[in-house]
């Protein structure tokens, strides 16, 4: 395997969990990333975030690759336009917002670049914190004049995965559907990291088989299974650790730029 192309998960990969999008990846981490790119081989980071709390990574990591973020609903260039974009289909959406509202749960409505929630809640704030956006707040979202990449549905823990069973259920092949702790979210079926890392592959021209990808998350398990090769973090959850070829050695986070340099050395 010639690596060509490393894919690299945000949150509890090349950050440590619960941060906001301030922190940065250690000096580490970014000596790295940079040995790699010296090398010929591209780095592209792959988020759950929304385009501001990725870019801010991408440029301290000096890279110039695009950004797959919000779980691959939407692919950018490092000046924030659109390579893809992968819309939920809206009346799905709006029948998702109803839901929300017949359970009487708190939702949001976002897109690329807004996320509005129908309250203001912590679950919100948190990621408009890690995404480097405000979220906006508007007692029916779906009106905020946005086409969606995604709903979220926002409740608790025990209540989430409840959440999930009935959108499995209903939009079982329309949709793909993510839990957070206490936050469902529902998004097309081809959003995931997996599809964004196969585009970008095409766009670039690199072989499946020359991909390497790490991440820690059920969100990063859809491009754990498609690429060549697959890490899981340590502390990985067990969608990642599934999908994973293996896990990564050491030291969580602090092992991760001698993996890095490794793969040169391959």
């Amino acid at each position: 395997m010639a690596v060509k192309l490393v894919a690299l998960d945000i949150d509890g990969t090349i950050v440590p969990p619960g941060n906001d999008w301030t922190v940065m990846p250690s000096a580490e981490i970014a000596d790295a990333v940079r040995v790699l790119n010296k090398a010929g081989v591209a780095v592209i980071l792959a988020s759950g975030r929304m385009f501001p709390g990725t870019v801010s990574v991408a440029r301290h990591l000096g890279l110039d690759t695009p950004l797959v973020c919000q779980q691959g609903a939407s692919v950018h260039r490092l000046d924030g336009s659109l390579l893809h974009n992968l819309p939920i289909d809206a009346r799905i959406a709006r029948e998702i917002a109803g839901f929300a509202r017949d359970l009487d749960r708190l939702y949001a409505w976002f897109n690329a670049v807004r996320y509005v929630a129908s309250a203001k809640n912590k679950a919100s704030e948190e990621y408009g914190r890690v995404s480097g956006i405000e979220p906006e707040y508007h007692e029916h979202p779906e009106d905020a004049g946005l086409e969606p990449t995604g709903v979220d549905i926002i409740s608790s823990a025990p209540e989430a995965a409840h959440i999930h069973r009935i959108l499995a259920h209903r939009y079982s092949e329309q949709l793909h559907i993510l839990d957070f702790p206490s936050v469902t979210v529902a998004v097309a079926a081809d959003a995931n990291k997996g599809h964004a890392l196969s585009m970008l592959s095409t766009d670039l021209a690199i072989d499946r088989a020359d991909v390497v990808a790490i991440g820690d998350s059920v969100n990063d398990a859809p491009m754990l299974a498609w690429a060549g090769r697959s890490v899981a973090m340590p502390h990985a959850d067990r969608y990642a650790r599934d999908a994973a070829d293996e896990i990564l050695p050491g030291e969580g986070l602090e092992a991760m730029a001698g993996f890095l340099l490794s793969l040169i050395a391959r």
